[in-house]
């Protein structure tokens, strides 16, 4: 409930309260499930409200009204010098269309961009679809802020669009998740993942999924007979690691399939329809771990693949679900819940049913069509194949640290610290890293005596290892020890911002013990006052808890490797210049480091 009212002691203040109430009295044992969605949902209805407030304020703001008349009733027709607000996002793409909806025509020019701030009209329809000036240029402005900031693959026009198309057209919002997106990706090389991932055998034999043709729009068609599926076998089987590659490797393979079909159909296809047939669903599927598994993998996947859902078909559904998506469909995303259609019993077969969108041609033959669906029956996993707590545990690990970069965090008073061994002089370190959270200062000393052991785990590495995947924060240098004695600087120190890539290379001079160093970046104070800045005073607030992260790759190469010139790190032996293609440094230098925003 949401009231707005005058305040009862000044009637120049607006008060807008908002309450709610749920009471929930059986949900299958997932009580506290449902009320902890709730109670985000809860959250996030707040803070859109919030938003949408303060964005129509701004816009008053920008059209110079410092003061609105109290609203009051009258018999009269309305004025015509009633204020009116212009605005700027664009509403997102409903269920049945690429097409983002249509914008109002009283945009302002700069608004809209320059004429040179556009793209080719026939590349437009032919790729993305209809978009507003305003949509286009937002799209624009993003697009040239990754080329000029991101350091690795750049994503194709589409798929930066689905990122603004799922925050409204809001440069923001859709920068923020978007770079989130593609530093994921960096880390677990999820580019590589259709090349490198190889479904185990158990999850061909059980998993009940696969691709079949498209639908009357062209967009690629995934089957899910999940009434079929043995989750608690996969689960016990696999593991919530494999699972969880293998939906991504699903993912990757529809983005592929769209771009194709977008070439075949001459139109653009940017998302694909999902039909998931409940037929045998029952009590099993509600397994805890396996319901755990699900939430975890669709959080996974709604944050790196949005608006690639174009329509889900649920089909046969059992008695049950009608209560269940009562229950479930408030907490669901209104826009989301355009692309569901669900049908009970064999309703899909009548009017406005399955025909209304996938041709008779293709429909499954277990769905009572004539097309042959090569997508497994599924049927209970042999305990047999079940895996032991300990052995699925290690297997995650080795999925998910196959990955060469590394995190760490770094804390006020407590810096990352890496130590590399060189042995043979003019040898090339080689680093590679994103500040995720937070604003750190970078370091590179070097000392010919070894570094104290670090007291949490071992991280020292061999050479051109620097840790393992546990590191976290590790100190190896010496309280002790006093700078131009025991250990000197090679690089000038480097103050790295939230949000930007580093790429660098350091030609050692001397053999000895090198150490990269992340510090928690303290903002100074004015120089003609003991007191902070105001700016320095919220730029603190907005570290929480004095952390941050990051996440690097370092590499030695041995100067025979190292090819030319210090513009380029390409090594014949590297998998550094398989992700940061671009690198640039002074031919005159010693070292290098590029910083991209």
């Amino acid at each position: 409930i949401g009231i707005m009212q005058a305040h009862p002691e000044n009637e120049d203040w607006t008060c807008f309260e908002q309450s709610a109430s749920l009471d929930i009295k059986s949900f299958f044992g997932f009580e506290s499930t449902v009320e902890k969605m709730a109670m985000k949902q809860y959250a996030s209805s707040i803070k859109k409200g919030k938003e949408i407030i303060e964005f129509y304020l701004n816009q008053l703001e920008e059209e110079g009204i410092s003061h609105v008349p109290r609203w009051t009733p009258s018999l009269d027709a309305p004025s015509s010098s009633s204020v009116t607000t212009k605005h700027v996002c664009a509403t997102p793409n409903d269920a049945t269309s690429n097409d983002a909806a249509s914008q109002p025509d009283n945009q302002t020019e700069n608004q809209t961009g320059t004429p040179d701030d556009k793209l080719d009209a026939d590349y437009i329809k032919r790729y993305l679809g209809d978009l507003t000036p305003l949509q286009e240029s937002c799209l624009i402005r993003l697009r040239q802020w990754l080329q000029e900031s991101h350091k690795g693959k750049i994503p194709k026009d589409e798929h930066i669009l689905r990122f603004l198309r799922a925050r409204d057209f809001n440069m923001e919002k859709a920068r923020e998740i978007l770079c989130q997106s593609l530093t994921w990706r960096k880390q677990h090389q999820v580019d590589y993942l259709l090349e490198t991932w190889t479904s185990p055998q158990v999850l061909n034999d059980y998993y009940t999924g696969g691709w079949h043709h498209h639908d009357k729009e062209g967009r690629p068609l995934y089957i899910l007979r999940l009434g079929q599926m043995d989750t608690k076998g996969l689960v016990r089987a696999l593991g919530e690691e494999s699972l969880l590659r293998h939906v991504l490797s699903i993912n990757e393979e529809g983005l592929r399939r769209c771009e194709e079909n977008t070439k075949v159909f001459g139109r653009p296809i940017s998302c694909w329809t999902c039909l998931v047939d409940l037929e045998g669903l029952n009590m099993r599927h509600l397994w805890r771990p396996g319901v755990k598994a699900l939430l975890r993998i669709i959080e996974v996947v709604e944050a790196n693949y949005p608006e690639t859902l174009g329509r889900l078909l649920i089909l046969r559904a059992p008695r049950v679900f009608p209560v269940l998506w009562t229950l479930v469909s408030p907490f669901i995303d209104e826009n989301t819940r355009k692309k569901f259609l669900i049908y009970a019993g064999n309703d899909y077969q009548g009017p406005g049913g399955l025909l209304d969108y996938i041709d008779k041609e293709v429909i499954p033959d277990f769905l009572g069509g004539e097309c042959m669906c090569e997508v497994p029956e599924g049927g209970l996993v042999p305990k047999s194949l079940y895996r032991t707590a300990e052995e699925l545990e290690n297997e995650d690990i080795s999925l998910w640290t196959e990955t060469i970069y590394q995190s760490a965090s770094v804390f006020k008073g407590a810096p990352h610290e890496v130590v590399i061994e060189i042995i043979d002089a003019s040898s090339v370190i080689t680093w590679d890293f994103d500040v995720c959270k937070g604003d750190v200062v970078f370091h590179l000393y070097h000392s010919k005596r070894a570094p104290q052991t670090p007291r949490k785990d071992p991280l020292v590495g061999q050479h051109s290892s620097s840790t393992t995947p546990g590191g976290n924060n590790v100190q190896l240098i010496d309280k002790s020890w006093t700078i131009g004695l025991d250990y000197s600087m090679v690089e000038s120190p480097l103050t790295c911002k939230e949000g930007e890539s580093v790429q660098g290379s350091h030609v050692t001079r001397w053999p000895g013990f090198y150490i990269l160093q992340w510090k928690f970046h303290t903002m100074p104070g004015s120089a003609s006052t003991n007191l902070p800045r105001v700016d320095d005073v919220l730029a603190s607030l907005q570290v929480s808890s004095h952390k941050c992260k990051v996440m690097y790759y370092t590499e030695v190469i041995g100067s025979e490797d190292f090819r030319g010139s210090m513009t380029s790190l390409e090594s014949s032996h590297s998998g550094f210049s398989q992700l940061s293609h671009a690198t640039s440094s002074s031919n005159h230098s010693q070292s290098s480091s590029m910083i991209s925003r």
